[in-house]
């Protein structure tokens, strides 16, 4: 099987009818610092995808993501690719797509138009007066999206035409189309959001975020789902050691900004090298709401961040703390390698979880288990965890068993009331 193995990449016709685009394409994986064995890979693909569009005469301007995937699936000797032809036939079609070179969509139809200006001006208010993370703006565009789109269709549709009848179907069709009982509390606080936009920005009469019902939820029914110390450092101790060699500190570093500072995921991920203050021992964490407080930089928590700096983080010009290991090495999307991270930890070391899903808020959750066990007050835990809100730390009061026990009224019995 020929392999393109001595294949010379710099001939004219190397990449056939996609020429000096492949060419610049690969030579921006350069830049990105590729290995070489990836490159390789990359100019093999775009070399047998750019001579089959000669064969068939397809132009770059005729590419699109639906063509280069059923090009490159006939491509039989170059399954054996560590990287599929059809995730590189992707990444360049997108790379095209950015140079404006790719096939165009078709013209946007009028309800498209619309709910663009829409979705534009929303995310702003989400953005600029909410506070909101890019992360929630999504998801609170998503649920309006499908709204609109079950109230009106393709219609553009009368926004002050919308009534509390239409929101209380859009929550019962939610419902009847999952598999259990709808119990979270997001679609209907996304909605609320979506409303008061609506109202604020004159397309309502009314404020309708008050028709939005509520999902009943016992909050604080069970105690805080927790490790013990112990059981916190024997995972710390289980990503030290059993890690994937290449990501080892840089695993160990994230785990231990959850289990010594409570840190939310997000907020790990979200991590830059210049929010280290290496001088006065503080650590920048940008929060909730775009809010950035300063922590105290913990010996450990400083040492395992040098070690990882120092010897595993790759020399790249991104100034995210915490980045991937493969080329590019762009950060972390969100905060699921977190929670990965800490299942293979649990697997490893045999301990059994706290709860039946394993998500990174569990050693935020140990953290303020161990200081209110020792005494730490709610104030204290609060500003650890950094609560905008009592109600948020009064969870953790119901683990200061004796300081119950003295509140607790006798257990009633037949004829205690005389």
């Amino acid at each position: 099987m020929h392999k393109d193995k001595r294949a010379d990449y710099s001939a004219t016709d190397a990449y056939g009818a996609l020429g000096e685009h492949a060419r610049h394409y690969i030579d921006l994986l350069r830049t990105q610092k590729y290995n070489r064995s990836s490159i390789s890979q990359y100019q093999r693909c775009l070399a047998h995808l750019g001579r089959l569009m000669s064969e068939k005469r397809l132009e770059v301007a005729d590419l699109d993501e639906v063509t280069a995937v059923e090009l490159v699936a006939a491509i039989g000797e170059l399954e054996g690719l560590r990287t599929s032809a059809t995730f590189i036939a992707k990444r360049f079609v997108g790379f095209l797509a950015d140079q404006g070179l790719s096939k165009r969509l078709p013209p946007p139809t009028p309800k498209d138009s619309a709910r663009a200006e829409l979705r534009r001006d929303y995310e702003a208010y989400l953005r600029r007066q909410r506070g909101l993370s890019e992360r929630t703006i999504f998801h609170s565009w998503r649920f309006a999206d499908r709204f609109l789109d079950f109230c009106f269709g393709d219609e553009i549709g009368d926004l002050p035409a919308i009534t509390p009848n239409d929101i209380a179907r859009f929550l019962q069709h939610l419902t009847t189309h999952r598999r259990s009982p709808l119990r979270d509390r997001t679609p209907p606080a996304h909605l609320r959001n979506f409303f008061r936009y609506l109202f604020k920005a004159g397309k309502t009469p009314v404020n309708l975020a008050a028709s939005v019902p509520s999902i009943r939820r016992s909050y604080g029914a069970r105690l805080p789902r927790s490790l013990t110390a112990e059981q916190v450092e024997v995972v710390l101790e289980a990503v030290r050691s059993h890690a994937p060699e290449t990501v080892r500190r840089r695993n160990y570093a994230m785990v231990l900004l959850l289990a010594r500072l409570g840190l939310r995921a997000p907020e790990v991920i979200a991590m830059r090298i210049d929010d280290i203050d290496w001088r006065a021992g503080e650590i920048v964490v940008r929060g909730k709401g775009h809010r950035h407080d300063r922590l105290p930089l913990q010996p450990d928590v400083g040492e395992a961040l040098a070690e990882y700096l120092q010897f595993e983080r790759p020399p790249i010009p991104s100034r995210a703390l915490f980045v991937t290991s493969r080329a590019p090495h762009p950060p972390f999307e969100d905060g699921q390698v977190l929670n990965a991270i800490l299942k293979d930890a649990f697997a490893r070391t045999g301990l059994k979880p706290p709860a039946p899903y394993v998500g990174s808020h569990v050693l935020r959750h140990s953290l303020a288990s161990h200081m209110a066990r020792q005494g730490a007050s709610l104030d204290e835990i609060g500003d650890v965890l950094r609560h905008r809100s009592r109600a948020s730390t009064l969870i953790y009061a119901k683990l200061d068993i004796e300081g119950l026990r003295s509140i607790a009224q006798p257990w009633p019995v037949v004829g205690g009331a005389q």
